[in-house]
């Protein structure tokens, strides 16, 4: 079987440079997943993800790959919204992320939106492995068709583990093919935009956070371990963007 579509992946390793802060050894990006570092804050680096073309069409392959080593700091974000989109070839996209923080080290992934465009069929794989005393803070948002549109088919699974510990591990499918209900009352009840703030932080094994709705669509439910999950429903990317900002800052 002849393989169809892109393959790009980017990989960025993280280090502490004995200065107080922070290098990047490895910063490579091929294909469509150009890599660019930006003005650090103190001691950490950042880093943002920049698409070179349109993607993931359908068949492409994409994969990002984040080691943080011991007390190093690494912020990535993204410079736009990924947009999944039907391509020539048939067949799933894939995009598959992979994390990992060791002991007294932090990252923060803030990327952009995706947003899940009428025809495609786009699966999302998340896996992040984070020492017991590491820092997190993840951020994921799915919007669900431009506007007045339907969406594509969209799997999304997040697995986390603390200490070598599972904590959360979670799939969601929505659009055409998915399980039915995906879009009723015990799902998405409607909305198109849908997101999780994941934060893990050692104080919290000392001071647990209390579970706590964030408004009508929102909840906070802390997790096995040093982890808080925050889960929001919306009815569009901005408000969605909203909730998830007010609920970090909660956490101060």
């Amino acid at each position: 079987m002849i393989a169809t579509g892109v393959r790009a992946t980017a990989r960025i390793v993280a280090r502490e440079d004995g200065r107080g802060g922070t290098a990047l050894p490895v910063l490579e990006g091929d294909g469509p997943l150009a890599l660019r570092r930006t003005r650090a804050s103190g001691s950490e680096a950042r880093v943002m993800l920049v698409g070179a073309m349109s993607g993931p069409l359908g068949g492409d392959h994409f994969a990002v790959e984040a080691d943080v080593e011991s007390g190093a700091r690494l912020r990535i974000g993204s410079a736009a919204a990924t947009i999944a989109l039907p391509g020539q070839a048939k067949g799933e996209s894939r995009y598959d992320v992979r994390l990992s923080v060791a002991e007294d080290g932090e990252l923060h992934w803030l990327p952009e939106q995706l947003i899940s465009v009428h025809g495609s069929d786009l699966h999302v794989t998340t896996r992040v492995e984070v020492a017991q005393s590491a820092r997190l803070v993840l951020r994921e948002e799915q919007v669900l068709g431009r506007a007045g549109e339907e969406p594509g088919r969209l799997t999304s699974r997040l697995s986390v583990r603390v200490a070598g510990r599972t904590v959360l591990d979670q799939e969601l499918a929505c659009g055409p093919g998915a399980p039915g209900g995906w879009d009723g009352p015990a799902v998405l009840a409607g909305h198109r935009a849908v997101g999780q703030l994941l934060v893990v932080r050692p104080e919290f094994t000392r001071e647990p956070v209390a579970a706590r709705m964030l408004g009508e669509h929102a909840a906070l439910v802390p997790l096995a371990g040093p982890a808080v999950l925050v889960t929001a429903l919306a009815t569009d990317g901005l408000r969605l963007r909203r909730v998830l900002d007010e609920a970090l800052a909660s956490l101060g």
